[in-house]
């Protein structure tokens, strides 16, 4: 199940609340909180479409960059087996830890067929 949607190069997560039977959502990987909503999945592309349109919009006239800054670096939270049975397979192929997560990282995308930016 896929409960995102794209527009424009930014990501909208989507839910459903059952109590008030309306499907409501937000824009991910920006620095502010913006979300949208509708009574239908038409009116809620609809809502979010609109909200990124406006966002950007906000962005061009106040000077800010609206994508969150990737700047390469990140910490990633694994279990310590995980991160010993890494740490080996990168010490025996002769590559950093660091190497070894870009790759793995690299050959996830390649296999879901994302492309790089």
């Amino acid at each position: 199940m896929k409960d995102i949607m794209m527009h424009k190069g930014f990501i909208g997560t989507v839910h459903y609340n059952a109590d008030d039977e309306i499907f409501h959502g937000k824009i991910e990987g920006i620095n502010d909180l913006i979300t949208f909503e509708g009574n239908s999945v038409k009116e809620l592309k609809e809502a979010f479409i609109e909200a990124v349109e406006d966002y950007v919009l906000l962005c061009k006239e106040t000077g800010k960059e609206p994508l969150k800054s990737c700047k390469g670096s990140f910490n990633v939270r694994i279990p310590t087996e995980l991160h010993i049975s890494a740490l080996i397979k990168a010490t025996t192929a002769g590559i950093s830890l660091n190497h070894f997560i870009k790759k793995a990282i690299e050959r996830e995308m390649a296999d879901s067929g994302q492309h790089k930016r």
